[in-house]
């Protein structure tokens, strides 16, 4: 008899399979699920040498799969201010952070802030240049907004990227100028994607910010993650090393992109012979991906209608069709999943054209191609998506901190953002993310989000999107496996797949579902292996 090496008894065991089934008991061999069932059924597993632990009626589920975030980019902010701290009230408690910082960085190198968000401080603004040569003209300076998509940088960073009175906005960009047209230092989209590009990190902070974020991932329960791209062109090189070094052990889907000028890097390795699915199930490639519109929360997005805030205002787009088919065509032609950030409906409308036209000249079935974010997606753009089989991939926890300026900027069409409910109803398959760092990475929160869709001020966002609390697992589980073409080797609790489980503190089905957010987890194993428990849990052999 082949016995375990470790066996769950005792517990709210979600599978997260067909049928949805609720377990008792988990056996694990080696790094593989050998057996789900009964406390009777599953004690036969044990042997001798196998170790048992009581979840004493606490949850287990699947791993975690966050499909959509940025480990380089909230591992390296983590170097950096966090304007989200709880200290941070006003742009004068941002400055002073960043003189701290300022003093203890070597002259010339960059001192940086990220999370930055206007309507979240006192003065309800961006700072200036001017403001944060205040605190240094011998550092470039940084702020990046939450987004991702914008940031405030002072005059020492505009002379290092020859930046003046005179320079044109970049395609799809903006620099903000004063009255004189002097740029004040704000930037927005492709001015602040190639600045960015510009202020790089050393080899050593990227695989030391790559290293906290797995080590933070890992702990709220993320076993797999759909990376969205990097700055930077040595960015899938060093996350494969550091994987293979076992500094980063979370599992890596990467998507080929790169965050300035996606659709040159995405040409580059299509030239190079990279396709999707190369790897292994510690680091695969993932879809060929570029940027069609902006930020949802900036606003940068490109909508049919205009803003509710500003009927001037349609937002920014990033291609024109005959571009975005062309580059992402050429993709999906030789043999690439596809997918694209598109937030607003124009430019959702535009990702579902290239694919259409995609398909009709290269058809190819079970393609899984997909749509980032996916922010506003009318009922003609849900039909659309169901047709040609696209795999959207839905930010939930947005609501908490954005919700209240989509319902300023945006008016009803909240009712149709990130529509988990009607995806789900119209048998659309979607995958959750948080894009963090843009938001809380924690799939718990998300998870609270997608059933209660309330802003931190605790007004409902689009109530008639709510879901279950079953419903919003298997969107952070199976869902995020099956956007990778991996459903058959995890995203649920079944024999056979790889032993990626969290467990939690308490009964998930059980609490109240605006506690949901306060649930903790208490254990991580990927493959088999503890990698991750937040406090010792009673184990007998």
């Amino acid at each position: 008899m082949i016995y375990a090496d470790l066996v769950f008894l005792n517990g709210q065991v979600i599978t997260v399979n067909e049928q949805n089934d609720i377990a008792e008991a988990v056996a694990v061999k080696e790094n593989r699920i050998v057996a789900a069932g009964t406390n009777q059924q599953v004690k036969q597993w044990i042997g001798d040498q196998t170790k048992i632990i009581d979840l004493q009626g606490k949850s287990l589920l699947p791993g975690f799969i966050d499909s959509h975030l940025h480990l380089t980019g909230y591992g390296t902010n983590r170097l950096g201010v966090n304007c989200k701290e709880s200290n941070i009230q006003s742009l004068n408690d941002i400055f002073i952070e960043l003189k701290k910082n300022a003093a203890k960085t070597p002259k010339g190198k960059w001192v940086r802030a990220w999370g930055f968000n206007e309507a979240k401080i006192e003065e309800q603004r961006y700072p200036t240049r001017w403001e944060l040569d205040e605190i240094s003209t011998d550092h470039p300076i940084m702020i990046s907004r939450t987004c991702g998509h914008i940031s405030v940088v002072n005059s020492k960073a505009l002379e290092m990227a020859n930046i003046g009175k005179h320079t044109l906005d970049p395609e799809g960009g903006k620099f903000v100028r004063d009255e004189q047209g002097v740029p004040t230092g704000v930037l927005f989209e492709n001015a602040h994607m190639s600045l960015f590009q510009m202020a790089e990190f050393t080899e050593e902070e990227l695989r030391k910010g790559m290293t906290l974020a797995s080590n933070d991932f890992i702990a709220a329960g993320i076993t797999s993650i759909h990376d969205a791209g990097g700055y930077g062109p040595d960015n899938l090189r060093v996350m494969q090393q550091a994987v293979k070094a076992g500094d980063v052990k979370v599992r890596i889907y990467a998507m080929v992109c790169a965050l300035n000028h996606s659709e040159e890097f995405v040409a580059k390795m299509i030239q190079a012979g990279i396709i999707t699915g190369l790897g292994d199930e510690r680091f695969k490639i993932g879809p060929a991906k570029v940027f069609t519109d902006g930020s949802s929360s900036g606003p940068t997005i490109a909508t049919r209608d205009p803003y509710t805030s500003n009927k001037d205002n349609y937002g920014i787009m990033y291609f024109t069709q005959e571009e975005l088919n062309q580059v992402l065509g050429n993709a999906h032609e030789k043999g690439f999943q596809i997918t694209a950030h598109a937030q607003g409906d124009r430019a959702i409308e535009m990702v579902l054209n290239c694919i259409e036209e995609s398909l009709k000249k290269h058809p190819r079935t079970d393609h899984r191609h997909r749509i980032e974010h996916a922010g506003i997606t009318m009922p003609d753009l849900l039909k659309r998506m169901k047709d040609l089989g696209v795999v959207p991939i839905p930010n939930p926890p947005f609501f908490y901190e954005f919700g209240d300026g989509y319902v300023k900027n945006y008016g009803e069409r909240v009712n149709h953002m990130y529509p988990v409910r009607d995806f789900i109803d119209n048998g659309i398959i979607a995958a959750g993310s948080s894009d963090c760092p843009v938001t809380d990475y924690s799939p718990l929160f998300g998870i609270h989000m997608a059933v209660n869709r309330k802003s931190g001020s605790d007004q409902v966002i689009g109530g008639n999107q709510r879901i279950n609390v079953l419903e919003a697992i298997k969107l952070y589980t199976w869902n995020g496996a099956y956007a990778s073409f991996e459903e058959q080797i995890k995203g649920s609790i079944e024999v056979g797949k790889l032993a990626d489980v969290v467990v939690l503190n308490e009964r998930i089905l059980d609490v109240s579902e605006d506690k949901i957010k306060d649930i903790q987890v208490q254990m991580t194993l990927i493959g088999g292996e503890m990698i991750y428990q937040r406090e010792q849990e009673t184990i007998t052999s």
